[in-house]
């Protein structure tokens, strides 16, 4: 991988330096010009810009380019028809001080406003230090408030810190974070596929305002529901970004909320009962799994979908008593775990959503998967419970719960069937996205507790069927698997790394990333361990003989599991499922074909 300092030092050509000397005994001021993404700028170019590129701070010297326009402007712009089709306003534009800044220690035009009819945005604008580029982040869960500074695979990137991006996010147009927007479906169709395009198209009409050019390059960020953002983008808008990084992506929206979480909710509340497994039984269950997937001794299962350890290895003898010193399992409890290791399979065994949890995950089921008590509720219950009630159904069904899915292949069609047009971004056909030079990084955690890790492999292998093969589809697109690691961070292996710098070096300089370093981080900063993840379907193995927490003590070898991954499902990763919706005549009208 590209290591952080190389993009973000921003080397400067031979003819930037003689720019700039030349600049300082004409003006009498010492500045340092900006180099383009490449590292070189044309020399014609560069003094025709030469004014838009100084930003000269306080001290004298320059940090990237200079704001054309007072940020308090940028309100009194006439923006409702600068996007055509995208009805927008700037509601407020305010002064934000480096130290309030919460994306680092830059100063900001913070810009805040509104898409028709009701997606809230907020972009910040650096004042100095903006390298021509553009940072549009997602949300979690289903969105509802704009978090601009949830950025989860850009740790540490000086050039995000130090305001060379221009970064925004939005709400996806609903103001709370349950399902019950969807009862609408203009907020709907916004959710589903729409707001992310529109941000994308409204921010940079206002950066082109605000800096007196458009920015040169546009990057996606975002885990979860981001990550599911992060590949409608890439799917249905191919020329929006030019680097997506898209992190445990909830893109089969769909089949994810009502058929995968409902299925480990059943599961573990076996025939709607008290809980057979809870948090208490967690800490036992993953030694043993460790055990009997032959774990290292740091504890971390870097294949885990080799490992096919069967719970009734450990279960109880008649009239055993389970105890943290001889762990044993109950048959209502080895049901339950085969069950969440197998995944959501109909009446003929097909699984109804591409994925299951993967052994090795068990210290991140607490409270999503597994309750406090036997009695108490799982955040399953309530992810299905929103879906079920708001954003399936022609109309709101106040009173399903987990317990009303039938794992049919029926119940499948009547839920897939009218929503995964509106909702799913799992359409592999990425041609046009790699045609327009996009770059793909896709990321997830194997312990993830919420969206198995196992669909995005599939996904990213539906990829390389439509795209002609490994060679085809690595040119543009990666995976990458943390061992250890929970939902969008956390768990138990190596969780922070920066793949910003690394799809930076990809799309500015052709640099493909061979890996990327994955740290443990302390309270105070400190690295306490560090991996690397090489991608699909290689994983780390210690060849070497090394420490275990150190990133040189590992190599590459690749998973014969990952690579013969196959799913015995009822659904398909194909194109032309997708739907768009709109107001026709004053009735709303689905029509089929990406937007």
């Amino acid at each position: 991988m590209a290591t952080l300092s190389r993009w973000c030092r921003w080397k400067s050509a031979t003819f930037m330096a003689a720019l700039a000397t030349a600049l300082t005994l004409v003006t009498g001021v010492s500045v340092a010009l900006a180099a383009g993404p490449t590292g070189a700028t044309d020399g014609a170019q560069a003094s025709a810009a030469s004014a838009a590129k100084v930003a000269t701070t306080t001290s004298g010297t320059s940090s990237g380019i200079a704001p054309a326009m007072s940020c308090a402007g940028l309100t009194s712009l006439d923006l409702a028809a600068a996007v055509p089709g995208v009805p927008f306003e700037v509601t407020s534009a305010t002064e934000l001080a480096a130290g309030s800044n919460t994306l680092g220690n830059w100063a900001a035009c913070d810009v805040k406003g509104v898409i028709a009819p009701q997606i809230h945005f907020e972009i910040k604008l650096p004042e100095t230090g903006w390298q021509a580029n553009y940072l549009q982040v997602g949300c979690g869960g289903l969105c509802g408030n704009v978090n601009v500074s949830s950025a989860p695979a850009s740790a540490r990137c000086v050039p995000l810190t130090s305001g060379a991006f221009a970064v925004a996010a939005s709400d996806e147009g609903h103001y709370q974070g349950g399902g019950l927007f969807s009862t609408d479906p203009t907020l709907r169709a916004d959710f589903g596929y729409k707001s992310d395009h529109q941000l994308a198209q409204a921010a940079k009409a206002v950066i082109e305002r605000y800096y007196g050019q458009s920015a040169d390059h546009a990057y996606f960020d975002g885990c979860s529901q981001g990550g599911h953002q992060a590949l409608t983008e890439a799917q249905r808008y191919p020329t929006d970004f030019d680097g997506v990084i898209a992190g445990a992506p909830a893109n089969n929206f769909t089949a994810l909320n009502t058929f995968s979480h409902a299925w480990t909710a059943q599961s573990v509340y076996l025939g709607g009962g008290p809980a057979t497994i809870t948090n208490a039984d967690l800490a036992d269950l993953h030694a043993a799994v460790l055990k009997g997937c032959g774990a290292p001794a740091d504890g971390i299962i870097a294949d885990p979908l080799s490992c096919t350890w069967d719970p009734a290895t450990i279960r109880c003898e008649a009239g055993q008593t389970s105890t943290s010193e001889d762990y044993c399992l109950t048959a209502d409890q080895v049901t339950t775990l085969r069950r969440i290791y197998a995944g959501p399979t109909d009446e003929n065994g097909k699984l109804l959503y591409p994925g299951y949890q993967l052994r090795g995950s068990e210290l991140n089921w607490a409270g999503i998967i597994t309750p406090a008590t036997a009695t108490g509720a799982s955040g399953d219950i309530s992810f299905v419970r929103e879906t079920l009630r708001y954003q399936i159904f022609d109309s709101p069904q106040p009173t399903l719960t987990y317990k009303d899915v039938k794992f049919t292949a029926a119940y499948y069609k009547k839920v897939m069937a009218p929503n995964e047009g509106m909702y799913d971004a799992t359409d592999p056909d990425l041609k046009a996205f790699k045609a327009a030079g996009g770059k793909l990084i896709l990321w997830h955690g194997l312990g993830d507790q919420h969206i198995p890790a196992v669909g995005t492999m599939a996904y990213y292998k539906a990829v390389e069927k439509v795209l002609g093969g490994s060679a085809a589809t690595e040119d543009f697109a990666r995976l990458f698997l943390l061992p250890g690691v929970a939902h969008c961070g956390g768990g138990q292996g190596p969780d922070t790394f920066d793949a910003l710098t690394a799809m930076t070096d990809w799309v500015t300089k052709g640099e493909a990333p061979s890996s990327l370093t994955t740290r443990s981080v302390d309270s105070g900063g400190n690295t306490t361990a560090s991996r690397p993840v090489y991608p699909f379907p290689y994983v780390a193995k210690n060849t070497t003989g090394g420490p275990a927490d150190d990133a040189g003590s590992y190599t590459p070898v690749r998973s014969t599991a990952e690579a013969n991954l196959t799913l015995n499902r009822l659904g398909s990763f194909r194109s032309g499922y997708e739907t768009v919706g709109n107001w026709v005549h004053g009735k709303w009208v689905v029509s089929k074909g990406k937007a």
